[in-house]
């Protein structure tokens, strides 16, 4: 016989432990130093780092959600934009009202579940899993709408970056990535400078421009464009009376929502509070909430102020004062770039700050879906929708899976739509706000519930007032859900929708995989029955150390029936192996199957069914004598038949394939290796007193 069943598979094992070490050496530099499970609760956030992790999106949104706003208005012209504060009101209610609404939230429920829970719980799982959809969904594109941002920010003050928007921020995403890796805790103190950086760079800005225009004579210089005209379309039924300017104003509306994104994150992310985790939560809300609605409100007006303009297509869009486009040749920056520079005209640094602030708020802002989004997952993958590799926390007490996964689907969409704001804007809010409104509805079924008990008059009034704070968010939210639904689909939201379908069908999917190997592997009376003999057979290639530890390892483990089996693919072997078997008295039988084509698999798995076949209630147990090599390049040298044919009898009901390693010298070796090595790294650990 050939070496076919001497193969053996376990090989490369210094190599391995090698690459381990030296894998393990970058990882601990990558992410830092693993931390024990104990340590779970020093990785919670106190409100003030609190603040920054979980407000960091709704907070940067004002950086591109007013941009959004002038942008769809600017397709009836500039006299549209009287229309942008008014607009901006709404947002700024809409953002109060799902505020309190979700103040309620965050205290009815603490356990991370967020939406999903509340969802959950009180709709049923359809429900839940659609909430969930949207937020998974949601969760990338605040990533991809974030970084794209930030990119478009850094090409603005680096004018090479231009052409490679999508390089940058591919790049980003992956630093992000690896910053939460290393856990919550260490990422919030990361992002917490910059978030507060911004906080106070754009709430000065605001303050100096509030104080120019009012108190200085002249007021506020005219922003850079503000001599601009904008070409405005002619399909809008009737100018700015018309009801295509309706549906213009609600398509801008429903862009501005932007600002709401991430409002959802801090329900999701309660678990990652300190005590008590409902109270400073809800807070933390309200901290936001009055934060985001002034800083919109104020770069709305302010942009109003000093006349800026914006068009979704510039090149064509913009005329300048001969009445010329402007063509490729203009670079539009954003509102909040156009205000600095207009507002810090003589104070370079003040728009240096704001710039630089405001791209890196935009790069932090995605850190809110890193936040929310593995812990999401995570939520789902126990209770069956999810892989459960995405439960299992990581060295850093983080769900590693999860953000590995976000920040991989996220690079897909920025490739995908060439990091371009204005495309993938439109894939937004849709599951925002179809969380909201189902988030809203099953609080309403809560306190509904918990009325139908027996309560004081203060505990019942507190409820009341809760049922009506979230019935009032259900109204609101389904109403602003409806608009972004007529006024998006077209331009892009669908994309969205079919998402959250892709994703409700393949968690439905997955839970009826679990369900189904879960039914199967219940344990029945049969199971308790032991099987009436047990066959056992050893495979023979030649008679050497390898097999003689597998015969008596079978023999050790006394089988009813025990054979050693070899396959003939050539005579003069085969005669040589029989005649050392008998010349050695191995106590063992020693079947020989015929293979006149040369096959070593197929025989093998032939004879072992037909065990079975004979005797259904046998158990076969395979062994196969395998070599445990230390260098790489032996494994190549070695026959990989053996894995082959453990392949195919592992689907072979009713058959136990054993392994029998026997340790080469160069394996050893390895082994040797490997224990200074973790000699070394234990005495390290020691010193940083990260080991007894």
């Amino acid at each position: 016989m050939t070496a076919a069943v001497r193969v053996m598979i376990s090989g490369s094992a210094g190599l391995a432990l090698s690459l381990v070490d030296i894998g393990d050496v970058g990882k601990r530099l990558l992410i830092g130093r693993k931390l024990r499970s104990t340590q779970l609760g020093e990785q919670l956030l106190p409100k003030r780092i609190a603040l920054p992790v979980f407000a960091s999106d709704p907070l940067s949104s004002v950086a591109y959600s007013p941009d959004e706003i002038f942008l769809t208005l600017a397709l009836a012209g500039v006299g549209a934009y009287s229309y942008s504060w008014k607009i901006g009101l709404v947002i700024a209610f809409v953002m109060l009202v799902v505020v309190a609404s979700y103040r309620q939230n965050v205290q009815a429920y603490q356990s991370g579940g967020g939406d999903y829970e509340v969802a959950t719980t009180n709709l049923g799982s359809t429900s839940g899993l659609t909430v969930a959809s949207a937020l998974l969904v949601d969760y990338v594109l605040t990533v991809a709408v974030s970084i794209s941002s930030a990119a478009q920010y850094a090409a603005t003050a680096v004018s090479p970056l231009q052409e490679h928007r999508a390089t940058v921020a591919v790049v980003a995403i992956l630093f992000l990535m690896a910053v939460n890796l290393r856990g919550v805790r260490e990422s919030g103190k990361a992002f917490a400078i910059p978030t507060y950086v911004f906080m106070v760079a754009l709430l000065g800005m605001a303050a100096w421009g509030f104080v120019q225009h009012f108190f200085f004579t002249g007021g506020l210089p005219p922003a850079p464009s503000a001599d601009l005209e904008i070409v405005s379309t002619d399909d809008l039924g009737g100018g700015l009376a018309g009801l295509g300017f309706a549906f213009l104003l609600l398509r801008a509306f429903a862009s501005g929502c932007a600002t709401l994104t991430g409002v959802e994150a801090i329900a999701n992310g309660v678990p990652a509070f300190r005590k008590p985790k409902g109270r400073n939560a809800a807070t933390t809300l309200l901290l936001l909430g009055t934060i985001a609605t002034t800083l919109l409100m104020s770069i709305v007006i302010l942009a109003n102020i000093t006349g800026v303009v914006v068009a979704e297509d510039p090149a064509n869009q913009l005329v300048g004062a001969d009445g010329e486009p402007l063509g490729g040749e203009y670079h539009q920056d954003p509102v909040v770039g156009q205000l600095a520079s207009t507002i810090f005209a003589d104070f370079v640094p003040g728009f240096l700050i704001v710039t630089a602030a405001t791209g890196i708020i935009l790069l932090l802002a995605a850190n809110t879906a890193f936040n929310g989004f593995p812990l999401l997952g995570s939520i789902l993958a126990r209770d069956g929708y999810l892989p459960r590799q995405l439960h299992t926390r990581g060295d850093r007490l983080a769900f590693s899976n999860g953000i590995v996964l976000l920040a991989a689907f996220a690079i897909l969409l920025v490739v995908a739509f060439d990091a371009e704001v204005t495309r993938l804007i439109q894939l937004y809010i849709v599951g925002v706000f179809v969380s909201f409104t189902a988030s809203q509805a099953g609080m309403v079924r809560h306190w509904t519930r918990l009325l139908r008990g027996d309560l004081s008059r203060s505990v019942r009034v507190r409820m009341h007032r809760s049922r009506a704070i979230n019935a009032f968010g259900f109204t609101v939210t389904g109403i602003v859900l409806i608009v972004v639904l007529i006024t998006k689909f077209a331009q892009g939201a669908w994309i969205a929708i079919l998402a959250m379908v892709a994703w409700f069908v393949l968690m439905r999917a997955i839970r009826g995989h679990y369900s189904r190997v879960s039914a199967e592997l219940a344990i029945t009376d049969e199971d308790q029955m032991l099987p009436s003999r047990v066959h056992a057979v050893v495979l023979v290639s030649k008679l050497h150390k390898p097999t003689m530890r597998a015969l008596a390892y079978a023999r050790a483990a006394r089988a009813n029936v025990l054979e050693g089996i070899t396959v003939d693919t050539d005579t003069d072997t085969t005669t040589e192996l029989m005649d050392e078997w008998d010349r050695l008295q191995i106590p063992i039988p020693l079947r020989v199957l015929s293979s006149p084509y040369r096959e070593v698999t197929r025989p093998i798995v032939d004879y072992v069914q037909s065990i079975r076949r004979a005797s259904p209630r046998d158990v076969v147990t395979v062994y196969i004598p395998e070599y445990v090599v230390g260098h790489w390049w032996e494994q190549i040298l070695h026959n990989q038949s053996a894995l082959r044919l453990k392949g195919r009898l592992l689907f072979t009901p009713g058959v136990m394939v054993t392994s029998v390693p026997y340790q080469l010298e160069s394996s050893v070796a390895a082994e040797a290796r490997a224990e200074k090595a973790e000699a070394a790294t234990t005495y390290g650990r020691r010193r940083r007193g990260d080991a007894p």
